[in-house]
Parts: C-alpha cells; sequence; structure tokens
C-alpha cells in the first residue's frame, strides 16, 4: 500500500481535471480504498484527485519573461527601410488589431466548442441524483466557458501556473477544444462507490430490516385493542392466525392487477432524467387511468355484493402477506443486481456491505423489459391500495358500530387523504424528479415502504376510528377542513414549482424568481416558495399529517403516530439535504442559508 503524501489539512496545487492548469487546494481527506484526496477549491468546490495530479506550492515559481527581441545578425541581415510617423502609427493600429481578432478568434472556437460541451451536461446524473429539495438550474457550460475565456484573456497571468509552455495558434485551440471537452467529460463523473452511509450504517440497516416489520404489526394489534394506551402493550397472536394462503392470493392479485393497468398503451410517455450513462429511461404516465379502473372495478365487486369487510378483518394476515412479498421482492432485486453494469448502480446503495446494501438498494432502476419495477411500486400497488384499504375501514366502521352513515371523522379522514393519493396521481409526472427515483436504489427500504408501509401504515386512522369512535361538530370539522386545504396549498405550490424548475428554468412564467448561482453550475432558488423555508413541501406534509390526526382526537397518541413518524423522518432527511448540499455547494450554501435561515417551519426551525 503506498504512502500518502499528503496530509489532510494540507494547502497544494491541485490539477483540474482535464488540462494542464494548477489551482491552490486544500485537501481534506484521503481514501485509502482508491488513493484519491478529496481535496476543496477556494470557492468550496470539492473534487478527488490522484496523488499525480497534485503538487507542492513550492514546485510552481513565476517564470521571468524572454525578451522578444532578435538577434544581432538577423537585425544587421534585414534590410532597413524607414517608415513614416503615420506608417509607424498604422502599422501599430494593425497589430493591435490583429491581436484582438486572434483573441475573438479563440473566443469563438471557445464558444463553438461549448456546443460540445451543452451534449455532455446532458449527460451529467450528478444534476438530479441525491438532489435536494432546493431547486437547481444548470448552467455548468457557461461556467467552464466563462472560464476559459477568462485565460485567453489573462493567459499571461496564468503561464505561471501551467507546466507545459503555451503553444502557438493553431495548436492552441486544439488544446482549449479539447481541455473544454475533457473538463466537461470529467466533471460529470460519478464515483460508483457509496462512501458516506445513512441510518447508522451497517448496524442500523440492519436493526430496521426487522424495526420497520415490528413497528407495523405492533400499530396494527395496537389499534385493535380497546385500550390502545402506549403501556399497555397488545399481546402477541398465535403463529397460525398470522398466516392464510388465500389472503396471500388475494394479496399477489392485487399486485398484478395493478401490473397489468400499468402496462396498458393508455396515457402518454415522458423520458426520465439523464442516466449516468447519458440514456434517459422513458415512462408512461397511466396512474390516474390504472386509479379510475380500480375504483371501477371495486365498484363492480360492490354492485355483486362482494364485502370489503373481509378485509378489515383479516388485515394483519394481509400486512403478513405484503410483508413477505417485499422480503422476497427485496432478494430478487440484490441478486439481478450483482449483475448490473456499474453505471446502472444507485449512489447510494453501493457500499459493498451485503447488509446495507440489500436495505438500501444497488440498482437505480430495476426493469424487466420495459416494466420499471421501482417506479410502478412507488405509485401503484401501496398508493392506490392506501385509499381502498381506507374505503374498507369506513364500511367497517358502519357494521361494526351499527351505523346507518360513517362517521364525519371518518369521512374527513378518506376524503383528505384520498385528495392526497389523486393528487400524486394525477401529477405523476412530477415524482420522476425526487430522489426516490434519480438516486435512492431499490431495496428492501424502498420496497417495504411502498408495498407495506404506506398502505397499512398510512391507513392507521381509519383503522383505528372503527373500534374507537370519535364524534366532532362541524364547526370543528370546518377548522380541520381549512387547515388541511392550507397546508395542501403550501404542499402543492412548492412541489410544482420545483418540478417547473428543474424541467425547464427558462420557462417565462418563472422569470421572475430569483436565484444564486453556484461553483457546481445550478442555481438555488430563493424567492418564491423556496424564499420562505429551505423546504416549504416538507412544511405542507406536516400541516396536513396533523389534519389526518385530528378527526381522531385527543384521547390516544396512536392517530397521531404518521403525525410524529412524519416530522422525525422529514428532520432526518433535511439534515441529510443540509449536509449534501453544504459539501457540494460550499459557499453559496451558505450565502443560500443566510438568505433563507428557516428550514421548515418559519420563524421557529
Amino acid at each position: 500500500m503506498p504512502n500518502r503524501r499528503f496530509a489532510a489539512g494540507e494547502v497544494v496545487m491541485g490539477r483540474w481535471p482535464g488540462s494542464v492548469l494548477y489551482y491552490e487546494v486544500q485537501i481534506t481527506s484521503y481514501n485509502d480504498l482508491t488513493h484519491f484526496y478529496t481535496v476543496q477549491y477556494k470557492d468550496g468546490t470539492e473534487l478527488e484527485l490522484r496523488e499525480s495530479d497534485i503538487r507542492s506550492v513550492s514546485s510552481f515559481k513565476p517564470r521571468k519573461s524572454n525578451s522578444s527581441s532578435s538577434s544581432p545578425s538577423r537585425r544587421s541581415g534585414s534590410r532597413s527601410r524607414s517608415r513614416s510617423p503615420g506608417r509607424s502609427a498604422k502599422g501599430k493600429r494593425r497589430s493591435s488589431s490583429q491581436s484582438r481578432e486572434s483573441r475573438d478568434e479563440k473566443k469563438k472556437t471557445a464558444r463553438e466548442t461549448n456546443l460540445t460541451l451543452l451534449k455532455l451536461n446532458e449527460n451529467n446524473t450528478s444534476r438530479y441524483n441525491g438532489e435536494p429539495d432546493s431547486t437547481e438550474r444548470n448552467d455548468t457550460s457557461y461556467k467552464i466557458l466563462q472560464k476559459v475565456e477568462s485565460e485567453l484573456e489573462i493567459g499571461h497571468v496564468l503561464d505561471q501556473y501551467t507546466l507545459h509552455p503555451r503553444r502557438q495558434k493553431k495548436k492552441e485551440e486544439i488544446f482549449l477544444e479539447q481541455r473544454v471537452f475533457e473538463t466537461a467529460k470529467t466533471t460529470e463523473k460519478v464515483s460508483t462507490q457509496t462512501k458516506e452511509l445513512e441510518f447508522g450504517g451497517r448496524i442500523g440497516a440492519f436493526c430496521m430490516i426487522f424495526f420497520l416489520p415490528a413497528t407495523v404489526f405492533y400499530l396494527l394489534l395496537k389499534c385493535k385493542q380497546e385500550d390502545p394506551s402506549v403501556m399497555n402493550f397488545p399481546p402477541l397472536p398465535a403463529f397460525d392466525s398470522l398466516w392464510e394462503t388465500r389472503v396471500f392470493g388475494v394479496f399477489l392479485l392485487w399486485f398484478f392487477l395493478q401490473a397489468l393497468f400499468s402496462l396498458l398503451p393508455v396515457g402518454k410517455v415522458v423520458e426520465g432524467m439523464p442516466l449516468l450513462n447519458g440514456r434517459r429511461l422513458q415512462y408512461r404516465i397511466n396512474g390516474f387511468y390504472a386509479f379510475v379502473l380500480t375504483a371501477a372495478a371495486v365498484g363492480n365487486s360492490l354492485y355483486f355484493e362482494i364485502e370489503l369487510h373481509y378485509l378489515y378483518d383479516h388485515f394483519l394476515q394481509f400486512a403478513v402477506s405484503a410483508a413477505i412479498f417485499s422480503v422476497l421482492l427485496s432478494i430478487y432485486l440484490y441478486a439481478r443486481s450483482l449483475k448490473a453494469p456499474k453505471e446502472e448502480l444507485s449512489p447510494g446503495g453501493n457500499s459493498g456491505n451485503f447488509v446495507y446494501d440489500f436495505f438500501i438498494g444497488r440498482e437505480l432502476n430495476p426493469r424487466i423489459g420495459n416494466f420499471d419495477l421501482k417506479y410502478f411500486c412507488e405509485l401503484r400497488p401501496g398508493l392506490i391500495g392506501w385509499v381502498f384499504i381506507n374505503l374498507a375501514m369506513l364500511l367497517a366502521e358502519m357494521k361494526v358500530q351499527d351505523r346507518n352513515e360513517p362517521s364525519l371523522s371518518m369521512i374527513l379522514v378518506n376524503s383528505f387523504q384520498l385528495l392526497y393519493v389523486v393528487d400524486a396521481l394525477w401529477n405523476e409526472e412530477a415524482i420522476l424528479t425526487t430522489m426516490d427515483i434519480t438516486h435512492d436504489g431499490f431495496g428492501f427500504m424502498l420496497a417495504f415502504g411502498d408495498l407495506v408501509w404506506i398502505p397499512f401504515v398510512y391507513s392507521l386512522q381509519a383503522f383505528y376510528l372503527v373500534n374507537h369512535p370519535s364524534e366532532i361538530s362541524w364547526p370543528i370539522a370546518s377548522a380541520i377542513i381549512i387547515l388541511n386545504i392550507f397546508g395542501y396549498y403550501i404542499f402543492r405550490g412548492a412541489n410544482s414549482q420545483k418540478n417547473a424548475f428543474r424541467r425547464n428554468p427558462n420557462d417565462p412564467k418563472l422569470a421572475h424568481l430569483k436565484c444564486i448561482p453556484t461553483a457546481a453550475g445550478k442555481s438555488l432558488l430563493v424567492t418564491g416558495w423556496w424564499g420562505l423555508v429551505r423546504h416549504p413541501n416538507y412544511l405542507g406534509d406536516i400541516i396536513m399529517a396533523l389534519a389526518w390526526s385530528l378527526p381522531c382526537g385527543f384521547n390516544h397518541i396512536l392517530p397521531y403516530f404518521y403525525m410524529i413518524y412524519f416530522i422525525c423522518l422529514l428532520i432526518h432527511r433535511e439534515a441529510r439535504d443540509e449536509h449534501q448540499c453544504k459539501k457540494k455547494y460550499g459557499l453559496a450554501w451558505e450565502r443560500y442559508c443566510q438568505r433563507v435561515p428557516y428550514r421548515i417551519f418559519p420563524y421557529i426551525y
């Protein structure tokens, strides 16, 4: 193993990738596996460099300018011609004009090569992978072009930091084009090896694999109790009561029915964000059509007196079936990811540790033909299933409590969460820019979350109201409705603004928005919803979660579990985003935080 030559904190000269130019940088860390140094430039930009691309500051000394006068023999051998003052001035003007033309021609070359650069920038997955909620504009090409043009203007100053002499005009142009091409190409490279582990690393991931299913079953058992207080631990059910083959068959029927609906040739086909290899995957946007078809199928079953009360009676068994299926799916996903090319792996789930990668997910977009498994599970079986689980609980409440009509509390919970799901399906295309699609791999975390956590935990309020009725008056119900509308208004406005800015930052509708440019070639919004707090969509989510829980009353804390969990989850995401953005954008992120000081709650946090 080679010895380290430079220590952390040492100031050295680092070669800019793809060029012969060296800049002053500071060593921040060293990777013993890859033998790469992480260096930080003065503007906060961090890059990984090989040891061969780093020199000590003392090895760079300013060059002395050489005399450009010709030799005496050359002067004596030349014919002497006298010039009039007018002719001399004209020659100087011509020389100055030629110099300007030379610089203009070099700039023109830079602009022409910028066309190649723009093409390369379309392949940049780092623009979208690991994307924080703060919206960004891509002007990497302009930044690099501006840097190159600046070097043409002050080339004699930069010469003292280069290891090669400046070339003649034509060679310089070739070098310039190659430098722009290689700089863009090198900047686009993303390390496929996961370095920073989330959720407590390997041990945390191992615990989460068992903790998540245990939490789901604990909550469902608590809702069945007459006294669902925290200190009243529910008795463990018999093992035989947790499994029924018929229930597992119904779950499989539901899953494959949604898969069939997703494959129907209805709805538009759109392209996702660029992958590491520059390819854009295609997605069929027909989630809302699938929801309508599912509603028609459920309504038809009710017409033929097929009771949804069966879902309530076997709710725990359905949760067990979904959990077992998610584990089997996760095993399949991990096994197939071992044969996947490196450029198709997730930047966050390729640590080399089996447990961690199994939990996070190694492959970014696992597909069977054109059928995208992650994209399908993200919206279809669990999210649509959540709505019809709520409907089953509404019917179960009427039967268990011998009601002629559902309670106002149950109607509010069903209506609020129906709006949330329909909004997600109507704006299905927006999910293509989220971290779940662009950054996170598809492993146990997302598989269990999509198929088990969302349908069985998010429906907790409706399940709770079946055995624990809560009567509320219309004035209180009106206040809760206003609260939910307010949260939805923030949530939808922030997400729509973010998605529009990511898709087309030059949209005339966004011309009023202001942003801060960064060294990474992107911009951070500092006005609009994203100028209020750094994560306004989180704020809207939390307000809606509170509105969903309030109809259940205040007798027990169990209905508020979702809101508490959601706050903890968003704080974790917010802390992760803060860390990534500070590392990625450097000083620009500090300026952004000064401009937008509050993270989620205005004037509070």
